[in-house]
């Protein structure tokens, strides 16, 4: 009887080592993505810098500079502004997916501990139920407390996404 509990903990630990590393292979791919957006963003605008210093040397007329200045300026903040809308794209998927595996992570794990309680359990005299009803309560709401706050996360993030989406067009 001591192997199968040993078992069933065995199991419980792969499973959430599974998880874990889901969760830190999502981290690494999602972080490898908001960097390249940064680097190619960041080259993009050294190259036009370069290119608008050159043709700022070229000027004479200062009514002329001070137009090729305002449009450079506002060339790069378009370009900031969509690489902090990729970024936030980026991070409201990331967010719902990790949602998505601690959810599911939570919902199995609950359910694993249960079982894993009732049987601890089953060998023990306890004639009030009250005790597991309370546990799986506890449990329950955790759970939805989590998921709660991955939905209002989510629109935090959509509704930041879309202010900066709609500023960079005006």
């Amino acid at each position: 009887m001591a192997t199968n509990k040993q078992d069933q903990f065995n199991e419980l630990q792969k499973k959430n080592l599974e998880a874990a590393m889901r969760l830190a292979q999502l981290s690494i791919e999602n972080s490898q993505r908001v960097m390249e957006i940064q680097v190619a963003t960041a080259k993009s605008l050294f190259e036009e810098g370069v290119q608008n210093a050159k043709a700022l040397t070229a000027v004479k007329d200062p009514k002329e500079a001070v137009e090729l200045r305002t449009q450079y300026a506002q060339t790069t903040t378009e370009k900031m502004l969509s690489c902090a809308r990729e970024i936030a794209n980026i991070t409201t998927k990331t967010q719902a997916e990790v949602g998505k595996l601690v959810g599911e992570q939570l919902s199995t794990g609950s359910h694993d501990v249960f079982e894993a309680m009732q049987k601890m359990f089953q060998g023990i005299p306890i004639t009030d139920q009250n005790a597991m009803g309370a546990m799986q309560t506890a449990m329950d709401t955790a759970r939805a407390a989590f998921e709660q706050m991955t939905r209002a996360s989510s629109e935090a993030f959509q509704a930041f996404s879309q202010n900066s989406s709609g500023k960079g067009r005006k």
